[in-house]
């Protein structure tokens, strides 16, 4: 396997493991390739310097004022301490408040954007809905004037209930 630096055309960095260059090339000439922070298909290898190992008596003194790499992924805040009381009643008390809101409500899944866009142009009967939709999706039904709003707590579709 061969690590090749990579980056997108938006400047995105990230590293792309290969079996050889010739299946670096195959894969970007076919479009297989994309960056995992903004899905761009524009992708090439980044200048790399040569893996020169350090003798080993070296010592490499590191920086800790150096900006570390956004992640791929968005994190979420956590703490190494157990809740306060008080913080898990008002999530006791908002998990109660939208189990209230969504019991009269229809689990859509995938098909809540198009079945929401659907109620809104008067093409579907209005009912209280619920279930996924992408960031995107969620950002254009809003643009359209379409009512959504997240849920507060993440819930599980009704087939992956015990």
């Amino acid at each position: 396997m061969i690590v090749f630096e990579l980056s997108c055309d938006l400047g995105h960095a990230f590293e792309g493991w290969f079996r050889s260059s010739d299946d670096f090339t195959a894969q970007q000439d076919k479009g297989l390739l994309c960056c995992p922070q903004c899905g761009s298909s524009a992708i090439a290898k980044a200048p790399m310097a040569p893996a020169v190992p350090r003798k080993g008596n070296q010592f490499v003194e590191r920086s800790l004022s150096a900006e570390p790499q956004a992640p791929a992924e968005p994190q979420a805040p956590v703490a190494n301490a157990p809740m306060p009381p008080k913080v898990a009643a008002a999530l006791e008390h908002l998990a109660k408040a939208q189990a209230e809101a969504l019991k009269n409500s229809t689990w859509v899944g995938k098909g809540f954007a198009e079945q929401s866009r659907a109620m809104h142009y008067g093409e579907r009967e209005q009912a209280a809905i619920h279930g996924e939709a992408s960031i995107e999706e969620a950002r254009e039904l809003m643009e359209e004037g379409v009512p959504v709003a997240p849920l507060p707590l993440p819930i599980a579709p009704p087939e992956e209930l015990n």
